[in-house]
């Protein structure tokens, strides 16, 4: 008998959250799923709407150590690794680790940057290490990138690699709050201070044994056909210039994972896979040659409607 994830472990952390970021649940709800998966998280949207406030929560939240990076257009990969400055006393260069060095790095508005400082980011978010001057450095564990950046149309952006787009496991956008909401922000506490007063609900090492359980969420054959039904339709569809890589499939199969997970059940069900599917798939996505850019977050109910439910 498989023992199953109680929700009381993450329903304070969330609804805690949402009292700090008003009218956004299932986006907080995503975002705790994405580290739960062992992913990264890209924000995407205006400058404004709360995407730096929901990373320095998150931190403070998991009891994480948290560092932000600016990123702006004269940065150099030395300000996100670290440099080696050379020690009279010691007569040797010793390193001086950059803010990549953190359990939470928040990569505050990542295509500001040029592509030589973006790919800075490469090797720590996949193999969670930095090699620099000929030595590999282990990062801190657990270890997560949340990553915002501004829609690609604004003055100053450079779009960001496919190659990097698909280190993240999701991506997600907040919006504007509806009226009542902004109401409440409007003639509220500062929500900086609120974040300052929070205590944490989780510790690094409590993440990283939930991490641990995500493996024995039971995904039963006919959900593991549901993710290759959909690999293979975006592979198959001409709308798409290639479609998910398998590293995407075994994103989708994780974050699902985590949903459950979170929902207090022990196994994956469809609607596990239909829930993380439009923050997982769209961006790992680029349409054929009659359109133009990245496909639009609206493709997932596209393909949930076309992949029939096992």
């Amino acid at each position: 008998m498989r023992a199953s994830a109680p929700p009381s472990q993450f329903t304070p952390l969330i609804d805690t959250a949402s009292s700090v970021i008003l009218g956004k649940a299932q986006e907080i709800k995503l975002a705790l799923v994405c580290l739960l998966a062992d992913g990264h998280l890209l924000i995407e949207d205006l400058p404004g709407v709360g995407k730096t406030t929901l990373a320095h929560l998150l931190a403070r939240l998991l009891g994480l150590q948290y560092s932000r990076i600016q990123f702006t257009s004269d940065m150099l990969p030395a300000d996100v690794l670290g440099v080696s400055v050379y020690d009279r006393a010691g007569e040797q260069f010793r390193f001086h680790p950059g803010p990549v060095f953190a359990q939470l790095v928040l990569a505050d508005e990542i295509n500001r940057a040029t592509p030589k400082a973006q790919s800075a980011l490469l090797e720590a978010m996949e193999e969670r290490q930095v090699t620099a001057d000929g030595e590999t450095r282990a990062l801190p564990q657990p270890c997560f990138v949340i990553a915002t950046q501004n829609p690609a149309h604004q003055i100053g952006t450079f779009p960001l690699p496919e190659s990097q787009l698909d280190r993240f496991l999701m991506r997600i956008a907040l919006g504007y709050p509806d009226q009542e909401q902004e109401r409440i922000l409007l003639a509220g506490e500062d929500r900086r201070a609120m974040v300052a007063a929070l205590q944490p609900l989780l510790s690094g090492d409590a993440l990283i044994q939930a991490q641990a359980h995500l493996d024995r969420i039971h995904a039963a054959p006919p959900i593991i056909d549901y993710c290759l039904h959909i690999l293979n339709y975006t592979r198959a569809s001409n709308r798409f210039r290639h479609g998910l890589s398998p590293r995407a499939g075994l994103g989708l199969l994780r974050a699902a994972r985590a949903w459950a997970m979170i929902e207090g059940r022990n196994y994956v069900v469809p609607d596990d896979v239909q829930q993380v599917l439009p923050a997982v798939v769209p961006h790992r996505l680029a349409q054929d040659t009659e359109h133009s850019g990245r496909t639009d977050p609206a493709v997932a109910t596209q393909i949930l409607d076309a992949v029939p439910i096992p």
